[in-house]
């Protein structure tokens, strides 16, 4: 009877189980680099956002009102001014979610102590946030229909 070590070329069984941990490595880290797309996307969220188009319960906002809110999106906190008011608080986004999701959490101003619950969108300079004001559940989808609070607003970035 014939061993296996004395076949030319096939390998012993130990031999073949050396690159089975590395393989669970290379697998563990591209399973981590799942979890990190929502930090991926925390970082590129990060930055000054002027609204181009706005739509509240179905209905459009006016270009006045439009250019007097600022956002500024930092590591995890907002400020967001209507005019000079400002309303702060936290965020938190979850790239894994389909759309893409974010729970928005007023600390200080007119929001505070309100979560909204948000999806969003980032195409380079484009920020699309659907949130829904009510706080009741995340939308399901980019739109804002009448009888309802939900909030959907198109951002730029600004540069400074």
């Amino acid at each position: 009877m014939f061993s296996f070590p004395e076949v030319r070329g096939f390998q012993t069984i130990p031999q073949v189980m050396k690159p089975i941990p590395l393989i669970c490595l290379a697998i563990a880290a591209s399973l981590a680099g799942c979890v990190t797309g929502s930090r991926d996307d925390a970082a590129a969220l990060q930055g000054t956002w002027k609204p181009v188009t706005g739509e509240m319960a179905g209905q459009p906002m006016s270009d006045s009102l439009l250019k007097v809110i600022s956002l500024k999106l930092d590591n995890g906190k907002y400020v967001a001014f209507v005019g000079d008011e400002p309303d702060k608080g936290t965020y938190t986004v979850d790239s894994t979610t389909t759309p893409k999701s974010m729970v928005v959490t007023g600390t200080e101003g007119p929001n505070k102590g309100l979560v909204f619950p948000a999806i969003y969108e980032l195409d380079g300079d484009t920020l699309r946030i659907c949130y829904d004001l009510s706080g009741a559940k995340r939308p399901a989808e980019f739109k804002s229909a009448e009888g309802t609070k939900l909030f959907l607003v198109t951002y730029s970035r600004q540069r400074e």
